[in-house]
């Protein structure tokens, strides 16, 4: 593999201009989901708002959905305490929410009516979100932590890897109890491995791209 060391914005940019050209790619699908997937430490979430005015600057219409707005309710999620890295990693996400009323829907075939949050999980209810109707061309982008490997069904996948030492050093103390969770996610599934897009984000203001061929 080689490694790119690429700007923040750079990034966005190329990001951008391959999401464009897989949107209008022959056999491409009517509409394009993407997973921007990475622990909180690797802010999936600030790279997915970063894409939205781009992408619609290229004519695309876009909506951002955050796996952290289609959480399962609390008494599911901290079944076995609210610190428990298994109960994380296996089922926090409704993901069976996220197809139903995300990406099968945005999918081909789909009606493109899409619900951009199920949960409040501060509030621990639902969320009360509108349907937005998604038009043929457009981009879903859903940002979060282990979206991959599980068989949701995304088109183009976007991984931030960082190092254990980096993610023990910039992962917030009080979240330090997932650790483990993404551990288990870079031995089981290996996300660097098959991901459309690999960036490195040990240090945010210093990406770099993961590209095949030539040394690391």
């Amino acid at each position: 593999m080689r490694i790119r060391p690429i700007s923040p914005d750079r990034l966005v940019t190329e990001l951008t201009g391959r999401l464009a050209d897989a949107a209008t790619a022959d056999g491409a699908p009517a509409r394009l989901r993407v997973a921007i997937d990475g622990a909180s430490a690797a802010a999936p979430d600030e790279l997915a708002a970063a894409l939205v005015d781009p992408l619609r600057a290229q004519g695309r219409p876009v909506l951002h959905v955050r796996a952290g707005d289609f959480l399962r309710p609390a008494s599911l999620r901290f079944e076995l305490g609210r610190t428990n890295p298994e109960s994380f990693y296996e089922s926090w996400v409704d993901e069976a929410g996220l197809r139903r009323e995300v990406l099968d829907p945005a999918g081909p075939g789909g009606t493109g009516r899409v619900l951009p949050s199920l949960w409040d999980a501060d509030a621990d209810r639902a969320s009360r979100a509108r349907y937005v109707d998604l038009p043929p061309g457009g981009v879903v982008l859903v940002s979060g932590p282990l979206l991959l490997g599980g068989g949701l069904p995304f088109d183009v996948t976007v991984h931030l890897e960082v190092s254990p030492a980096a993610l023990r050093r910039r992962t917030d103390p009080a979240l330090a109890w997932a650790l483990p969770a993404f551990d288990r996610y870079a031995e089981e599934v290996v996300p660097a491995s098959f991901a459309d897009v690999v960036v490195r984000v040990d240090d945010p203001r210093h990406p770099a791209l993961v590209e095949p061929g030539g040394d690391a």
